[in-house]
């Protein structure tokens, strides 16, 4: 799509309009599966389509195509919409200018990460051939033009390959399940890493423990902490929360409601999901939310921020071509000063939270949890002794980091949008099924 569509769309818009935007995006995907140690799929998938916002008449109006010959038909269906749309509480970006670097950075070819694929599945199985291995590869590539009648044009793009391998062991009865990832942007991916990562869940499962309910110091590892804790945080800081008065934070700005080593804010500039605006033309700033222990603010998109009275922070993000909602480019939690193995080590008895089954049955604008674990082990006096099976965790955001024992000195990114340390808290409900 060439700049001069996007300047035509406007022009059209904008004699009907009192104002509009216009999202374009452009994305394809090249999966390399295999599954049960078997390549499974070669497929790549492309998506090219237009987003329309305008506000006509004092409303909001929106359509979305990916026919971008028809975009007549795309400007009516927005003026249409406006007439039963929401009122226009907001202005839409303006004044803003800026073209994002084009990545430098050549992915991997197909065959050389199916044969990365083959060379993985090898490995474990070196380890135990009875392993059935699943091993995945997106090498994605995405570019997002926005532009308003208010004098903003801004693009970006961005070259990301994740990786993920899994193995499924059955025994008998016993079925168990690892799994392991990496996302990269502009560089290569570190399989061995992932490989590795793999091997050791399986080594420290060869022996089964057994945990009695009640409370025990429990340690979230950051695959376990960014599933089950830090969608609870995305959530009650989200101004849309805030304005529904869902979120427990609403009216706690200044208050210290955690453990003072506990930070949580976000960098735009930092890891894959890393962007210098956001999907509505707003450019997207560092900001700390929670500023050891004491709520600073939420993140806001246009809309929800206009509701409240404040100004976006740059965090309005659309699925695909949808309109768009408050999110995070990505979470940070600061690590702390404690090696990993020695918050293992000073613990009497307890447990550590590999994987989690889903999102658990979590209150979330409670701030609670309750989740089953996929994969967890059993510590006695500072050493693992083994895999837990048919055991929950359950507590309270609130009452976990008021508890905190302490933090890991060592953070890595999960899943690509998540920056975090491993978490040891004094004390968590434990319920285990014997």
């Amino acid at each position: 799509m060439s700049d001069s569509t996007v300047d035509q769309i406007l022009k059209l818009a904008s004699q009907r309009a009192d104002a509009a935007e216009v999202y374009y995006l452009s994305s394809q995907d090249t999966p390399i599966e295999f599954e049960n140690n078997r390549l499974k799929s070669l497929q790549t998938k492309a998506l090219q389509g237009v987003a329309l916002r305008l506000i006509h008449s004092g409303k909001i109006g929106f359509a979305s195509s990916t026919d971008l010959t028809r975009i007549d038909d795309l400007v009516d269906a927005a003026i249409q919409t406006a007439e039963i749309g929401d009122p226009a509480e907001f202005e839409l970006a303006s004044n803003f200018h800026l073209k994002g670097p084009e990545t430098t950075y050549t992915p991997p070819t197909t065959q050389e990460l199916v044969e990365n694929g083959k060379n993985l599945i090898e490995q474990v199985h070196a380890y135990n051939p009875d392993i059935m291995v699943d091993v995945g590869f997106h090498v994605r590539s995405g570019k997002v033009k926005i532009a308003t009648t208010q004098d903003l044009y801004a693009e970006r793009s961005s070259q990301i390959i994740s990786g993920s391998i899994a193995g499924n062991l059955v025994k008998g009865e016993d079925f168990m399940q690892a799994y392991s990832y990496d996302v990269a942007r502009d560089r290569p991916l570190d399989t061995n890493s992932i490989l590795q990562s793999l091997l050791e869940k399986y080594r420290l499962a060869e022996h089964s423990a057994t945990i009695t309910s009640g409370s025990y110091p429990v340690l979230f590892t950051p695959n376990a902490a960014a599933s089950t804790l830090g969608g609870l945080f995305d959530t009650i800081l989200s101004g849309q929360a805030v304005v529904q008065k869902a979120s427990p934070l609403a009216d706690k700005i200044g208050e210290t409601l955690f453990d003072e080593r506990f930070t949580f804010f976000e960098d735009p500039t930092l890891g894959p999901s890393a962007c210098p605006f956001d999907d509505e033309g707003t450019p997207t700033t560092h900001k700390i939310l929670i500023d050891k222990g004491t709520v600073t603010g939420f993140y806001w998109d246009r809309r929800w921020a206009a509701r409240a009275g404040v100004q976006s922070t740059g965090n309005g993000f659309r699925g695909g071509l949808s309109r768009p909602g408050p999110d995070l480019t990505n979470f940070c939690i600061s690590p702390g000063n404690t090696a990993t193995q020695d918050l293992i080590a000073s613990m009497d008895e307890g447990l550590i939270v590999e994987q989690v089954l889903g999102a658990g049955q979590s209150n979330q604008l409670a701030g609670e949890f309750s989740v089953n674990l996929d994969l967890g082990y059993k510590v006695e006096k500072g050493k693992i002794v083994g895999r837990v099976k048919n055991t929950m965790v359950a507590g309270s955001i609130f009452e976990a980091f008021k508890n905190l024992a302490d933090l890991s000195s060592e953070a890595e990114w999960v899943g690509g949008a998540a920056y975090l340390p491993s978490m040891l808290f004094q004390q968590l409900g434990v319920a285990s099924r014997q």
